[in-house]
């Protein structure tokens, strides 16, 4: 039997991430895994989207600032080092249990990776803080060494961890995959994906559904994926799965924090 602690988009709110981690009982006083971690009996699984707050008051709050103006460069710079500070926190943390700790590659991590999309939100805020041509800085190379080794998809048997859904087009963050829109809808429009890929459950994000994590039942009334950009609600969900069993997965809920 093991439990997967499985945690939605952090958007650089570290803050919460170690908050849920805590509350998981994953992480200890200095910021290394605990003792159910390293043996391996938790699996923390991290969705993707790691950087990039979702608004100017996330950014403002992050640089510790009444407010945040994206076109001032030292804006950036504070920006950019909160977050690489925090990110080398996070690697410490994966390196000391690295078949326990997995993070998935979300679509704003491989924006910092490969700068060829800038990404923003509804207001028009840009995130453009590790994009030296427009103001930016690098990302060190250290950090996109080890974001680079991030999966796009994490499976434990017929159980998936993706970032945006089950779709393999929606693995890949190009031309198509900002021109397509079902990536946000796909969860409401066509909920039966999960089924047609043959997966007994899916885990994802990108979407923030509302109201806090969202399961959703098929047909036949039975559990078939959850959407868990929630950490922003302070939830995150727990999975037993014990892989012994014919019915492998035990038992799934959001747990509040």
């Amino acid at each position: 039997m093991h439990k997967l602690i499985a945690i939605g988009d952090v958007h650089a709110d570290f803050g919460l991430l170690w908050d849920a981690l805590r509350a998981a009982s994953c992480v200890d006083a200095q910021g290394r895994p605990t003792p159910p971690v390293l043996s391996g009996l938790y699996q923390v699984i991290l969705i993707g989207d790691l950087v990039h707050p979702k608004s100017a008051e996330g950014y403002a709050r992050l640089i510790g600032a009444d407010s945040f103006d994206p076109r001032d460069e030292t804006h950036l710079l504070q920006a950019a080092r909160e977050q690489v500070r925090e990110l080398e926190r996070l690697r410490a943390y994966q390196e000391a249990a690295p078949h326990a700790v997995h993070i998935v590659l979300g679509n704003h991590d491989d924006a910092v990776l490969n700068p060829h999309f800038v990404l923003g939100t509804n207001g028009g805020l840009r995130h453009i803080e590790f994009d030296p041509e427009r103001g930016g800085v690098m990302l060190p190379p250290q950090l996109h060494t080890w974001m680079s080794g991030f999966p796009r998809e994490l499976r434990v048997g017929d159980v998936q961890f993706a970032h945006v859904s089950p779709l393999p087009a929606h693995l890949h963050y190009d031309d198509l995959f900002y021109a397509d829109h079902s990536s946000k809808r796909w969860f409401r429009e066509t909920p039966e994906y999960v089924q047609m890929a043959g997966l007994r459950f899916g885990v994802y994000g990108h979407t923030q559904p509302g109201g806090g994590i969202l399961f959703h039942h098929d047909d036949a009334g039975e559990l078939s994926f959850a959407m868990i950009d929630a950490l922003q609600e302070r939830e995150y969900l727990e999975v037993m799965y014990d892989a012994a069993e014919a019915g492998q997965l035990r038992s799934v809920c959001a747990v509040p924090f």
